[in-house]
C-alpha cells in the first residue's frame, strides 16, 4: 500500500509562520499515521520562488531575486526539523529538475492544441499574481489582500481551460470525496456554474524575467501558478521516474482554503489536458484567525510557530494545532487556549495517568509489568479488549477522513477510560488484600497495555513523547505497534518500567511554560502541601497514592503572601464544551466572586452547592474558556488517589485561613 501527501509549496515572500506550520504539521501527521498503519508513505513540501511578487520583495531589500529566494527558502527548510517534520523531499521551483518538467509539460499541452496566443485586459492583483473578474472583486478590491487591483492589458499565452469545464463538473460530482470537506466541493461546483475563462499562463519578459521560459517562445516566462502546480509531479520525476509511477496514483494534496481555485480547477484541467491521471484527494483546511481576522503578514498578526514550539515544546504545540482546529473550518488561535489544552489534556489527563500508573506498577507488582495467566481470565476481559478495538477503529477512521481532531478526541476518550479504571479499581486497595492479587495483576497489566496503545496512537501527532513513553515501558520505539495483541506479546517478558519525571509539567498562572515535554527540558511542576498530598485546582496526584512530603522550602514571609479564605458555594454549573471545568459562584461573607475550577470529573455541580471550600483569594484574575476566574479552589489527593476539596469545617465564609 502506497501513500503520497503534499503541502502546497510555500511562496517565499514571507518567513514561515503559524499558517505554514499548521499545513505542514497536518501533512506530517497524515504521513506518520500511514507509516504506522503499514503504508509506504511519501511526503513532499517545498517553496514556490517565481513571479512578480518575488521581484518586488527582492527589490525592497536591495537584493537580486536569486539572493532573496535562496535566503527565504532556507528559512523554510531549516524550520521544519524544529517542528518534527519528516518530509521525504523538499522541492524548489528554481531547481533544474523542476524547470525541465515544466517545459516538457507545457510542450505536451501545447501539442495537444490547448495553448494559444492572444490579448487580455483585466484586474490584476500583484499580491495574488492573478487576474480577477469584476464578480470576484469585493467592493472593487482583491478579496484576499483588500487592495484595488491594477488594470493590465497585454498579449500572452492562454490555456484553454474552458474546454474542460463540463468534464470537471462531471468528475467532481462522480467523485464526491475528491474535494473534502464537502463544503469546498460545493464551493468549487459554485465556481463552475459560470463560464470558465481560459487561463493566462505567461508573462512577457518586457515586464517580468524572473520565471521559467516558455519552451516555444523565448520572449515569455511561465505564469507562476502554471509553473508551481507542476511541482507535485516534477518532484517525483515525471514522466519516467520510479517515484512517479509508484506514488502519483495515490496523490493527496493538503491546502488552505485561499488556494482552492488553483488546486481544484486549474490543476485538474491541466492534468486532463496533458493526459495524466488526476490526484486522488484535495484536502482543504480553514484559516487560523487572530482576533477573528485571517492571520496575515500584511495585517501584522502573524504568530511565529517556532517561538510557540520553543516555549511549550514541539509535541505540545503539534498536539494543540491538531486537537484545536476542526479540519475545514476556521479556528481562533490563542496562547491562553494553548495553555489550557496543555494543562488540561497533557498535564492532567495524560501526564498524571502515566506517572501514577507506572508508579503503581513499580510499587505493587515487584517492579515488573505483570503478565501471564494471573493477568487474564477476568470476567470483563472481552469488554475491555472491545474498548481498545473500538478506539483503534475510531482513530483509523478519523485519520482516513483527514480529521486529526477526531483522532485525538478518540485517543483522549480512552485516556479518560484508563483514568477512570484507576479510580474505580483502586489498585492501592486491591494491594492490601492478598486474595485480590489476580485482579490487581489484571488491572496493572491493562494499564500497561493501555499506555502502550495510547502512546502508539498519538505518535503521529506527538512522536518524541510517544517514543519516550514506549522506552519507559521497556519497549523499542522502532517496533511501535497499534495492534493490542502485538503489544501484549511485547510486554509478555515482564519488563521493568521507568517512572521518570513528568512529561508535561503544568504551566503557571501567568501562562509561562514551567517546562517542556520529555527530552526537551524539564522543570518541576506543582507545590506540595503539608501532609504529603499535592495541592492543586482539581488536579490528581501523579502516583495515585500518598505523596512523599517535603518539597522545596519557602520562607515564612513568602507563605504569608497567600490570602487563603473560606468561601461558600452558592451556585455551580458546568462550563460548556469542557468535561472538567465548573463555574462556581462563591460568597466570602461581604463579597462575591466567581472561580472556575477543574474539578468536574470528580464532582457534580449540584453536590457542590452549599459546601464551604478554601480558596486562594489574592491570585491575579485569569480567563478559562472565556470566563474570568477570580481565585483558585484548593483540593488534595487522599491516600487512595481520590480527589477531595479541602474543607474548612464550620468556619464562616470570608474567614482567613492561617
Amino acid at each position: 500500500m502506497n501513500y503520497y501527501v503534499t503541502t502546497p509549496i510555500y511562496y517565499v515572500n514571507a518567513k514561515p509562520h503559524l499558517g505554514h506550520a499548521y499545513t505542514t504539521i497536518v501533512n506530517d501527521v497524515l504521513a506518520r499515521f500511514h507509516r504506522l498503519d503499514g503504508y509506504d508513505s511519501y511526503f513532499l513540501t517545498g517553496t514556490d520562488e517565481h513571479g512578480d511578487k518575488i521581484v518586488r520583495a527582492a527589490q525592497a531589500e536591495g537584493r537580486t531575486p536569486r539572493e532573496y529566494v535562496d535566503q527565504i527558502s532556507s528559512l523554510f527548510k531549516a524550520a521544519w526539523p524544529g517542528l518534527a517534520i519528516s518530509n521525504d523531499d523538499f522541492i524548489r521551483t528554481t531547481e533544474e529538475r523542476h524547470k525541465t518538467v515544466v517545459s516538457r509539460f507545457m510542450d505536451l499541452v501545447n501539442r495537444n492544441g490547448d495553448i494559444y496566443f492572444g490579448e487580455y485586459g483585466g484586474h490584476y492583483c500583484f499580491g495574488c499574481e492573478r487576474f480577477y473578474t469584476e464578480k470576484e472583486l469585493v467592493d472593487g478590491l482583491c478579496p484576499d489582500h483588500q487592495v484595488k487591483p491594477e488594470y493590465v492589458s497585454e498579449k500572452n499565452y492562454f490555456f484553454r481551460m474552458g474546454n474542460y469545464q463540463d468534464w470537471l463538473i462531471d468528475y467532481v460530482k462522480a467523485n464526491p470525496d475528491f474535494i473534502r470537506p464537502e463544503r469546498y466541493k460545493n464551493e468549487v461546483l459554485g465556481f463552475l456554474k459560470d463560464p470558465l475563462e481560459d487561463l493566462c499562463i505567461s508573462r512577457p519578459k518586457s515586464r517580468l524575467t524572473w520565471g521559467i521560459d516558455i519552451p516555444f517562445d523565448d520572449d515569455f516566462v511561465t505564469y507562476v501558478w502554471f509553473d508551481a502546480l507542476i511541482n507535485y509531479i516534477s518532484a517525483l520525476g515525471w514522466p519516467d521516474g520510479e517515484l512517479y509511477h509508484k506514488y502519483w496514483p495515490v496523490a493527496q494534496h493538503t491546502i488552505a482554503k485561499d488556494i482552492l481555485k488553483p488546486h481544484a480547477i486549474y490543476w485538474p484541467t491541466m492534468l486532463k489536458s496533458a493526459g495524466l491521471p488526476i490526484y486522488r484527494h484535495l484536502n482543504v483546511h480553514g484559516y487560523w484567525q487572530i482576533g477573528f481576522s485571517k492571520m496575515s503578514k500584511s495585517v501584522g498578526n502573524v504568530v511565529e510557530a517556532l517561538t510557540m514550539a520553543d516555549k511549550y515544546g514541539t509535541d505540545a504545540f503539534r498536539y494543540f494545532l491538531a486537537r484545536e482546529m476542526t479540519f475545514g473550518l476556521d479556528s481562533e488561535f490563542s496562547e491562553d487556549r494553548l495553555v489550557e489544552r496543555f494543562d488540561s489534556d497533557l498535564a492532567n489527563d495524560l501526564g498524571n495517568l502515566w506517572q501514577r500508573s507506572l508508579a503503581m506498577i513499580k510499587k505493587f507488582s515487584g517492579g515488573l509489568i505483570p503478565t501471564g495467566p494471573e493477568a487474564e481470565g477476568q470476567p470483563d476481559e472481552p469488554e475491555w479488549r472491545g474498548r481498545a478495538e473500538d478506539l483503534i477503529s475510531a482513530w483509523r477512521l478519523a485519520f482516513d477522513s483527514v480529521n486529526p481532531r477526531g483522532a485525538m478526541t478518540a485517543v483522549w476518550e480512552y485516556v479518560g477510560l484508563l483514568n477512570k479504571t484507576i479510580d474505580s479499581e483502586a489498585p492501592w486497595a486491591l494491594a492490601r488484600d492478598p486474595e485480590k492479587a489476580p485482579r490487581l495483576a489484571a488491572v496493572l497489566a491493562r494499564l500497561a497495555e493501555g499506555l502502550a496503545l495510547v502512546s502508539a496512537l498519538f505518535w503521529p501527532v506527538m512522536p518524541a513523547t510517544a517514543e519516550a513513553m514506549w522506552t519507559r515501558l521497556g519497549l523499542d520505539p522502532a517496533a511501535m505497534s497499534t495492534d493490542p495483541k502485538t503489544i501484549r506479546e511485547k510486554l509478555a517478558s515482564g519488563r521493568p518500567p521507568t517512572v521518570g519525571e513528568a512529561f508535561f509539567p503544568r504551566i503557571d498562572a501567568e501562562g509561562k511554560a514551567a517546562g517542556k515535554a520529555a527530552g526537551q527540558g524539564q522543570a518541576p511542576g506543582g507545590t506540595k502541601a503539608p501532609g504529603g498530598t499535592k495541592a492543586a485546582e482539581g488536579a490528581q496526584a501523579a502516583e495515585g497514592g500518598p505523596g512523599d512530603g517535603g518539597g522545596e522550602p519557602v520562607g515564612i514571609d513568602e507563605f504569608r503572601r497567600l490570602d487563603l479564605r473560606v468561601a461558600k458555594v452558592e451556585a455551580a454549573e458546568r462550563v460548556p464544551k469542557s468535561e472538567k471545568l465548573i463555574k462556581l459562584s462563591l460568597s466570602l461573607g461581604q463579597s462575591q466572586r466567581t472561580v472556575v475550577a477543574g474539578i468536574g470529573k470528580r464532582y457534580r455541580p449540584e453536590e457542590l452547592v452549599g459546601r464551604t471550600v478554601v480558596i486562594v483569594a489574592n491570585l491575579a484574575p485569569a480567563k478559562l474558556m472565556g470566563l474570568k476566574s477570580q481565585g483558585m479552589v484548593l483540593a488534595a489527593t487522599d491516600p487512595d488517589g481520590r480527589l477531595e476539596l479541602l474543607s474548612p469545617g464550620d468556619a464562616a465564609p470570608g474567614s482567613k485561613v492561617s
